[in-house]
């Protein structure tokens, strides 16, 4: 009698099993590849990329699972098309780039200051970085913007 107890227990689990939404069963998880191979400094775009469905269990974490978690970004390391692309390995794009002409600001009490300035360093919006004025050769920290400018704060 315990045998046909397993084998009706063992028809419910399969029914049950059959019966379940796909999605129920297992997610699909996708990973972002490139289809060319995408240089160092380069800008990811959409054109560049594909989602592919993951077909190995044993994959290591850390991968890009969306388009949307790469367009815009750009890679740190040369990227080989049809490879994952690992998060750490981009960056976002610098608002200030070393060597670059840059509008440099100063806002104080209703004062505002402007002057041409050269980028020392590279930096993303929000870090900061040392710029040379063009006129009197100081070089100044600010934080750099969004828009290509660096506001200088006061000491």
């Amino acid at each position: 009698m315990p045998v046909q107890g397993y084998k009706v227990t063992f028809a419910l689990a399969l029914a049950f099993a059959m019966c379940a939404p796909h999605g129920a069963m297992s997610q699909q998880k996708f990973a972002v590849v490139p289809t060319v191979t995408i240089l160092s400094g380069e800008i990811i775009t959409q054109g560049r990329v594909t989602e592919v469905p993951v077909t190995n269990p044993n994959i290591a974490p850390g991968y890009s699972q969306s388009i949307e978690e790469v367009v815009g970004k750009v890679s740190k390391r040369t990227l080989v098309a049809g490879r994952t692309i690992p998060i750490g390995d981009l960056r976002d794009p610098y608002a200030v780039e070393r060597g670059a002409a840059v509008r440099i600001t100063y806002n104080n009490n209703g004062m505002n200051l402007s002057a041409s300035g050269v980028a020392i360093e590279d930096g993303m919006a929000g870090d900061i970085v040392r710029v040379r004025n063009k006129d009197t050769g100081v070089t100044v920290s600010g934080t750099a913007k969004l828009d290509g400018t660096v506001e200088v704060f006061q000491k």
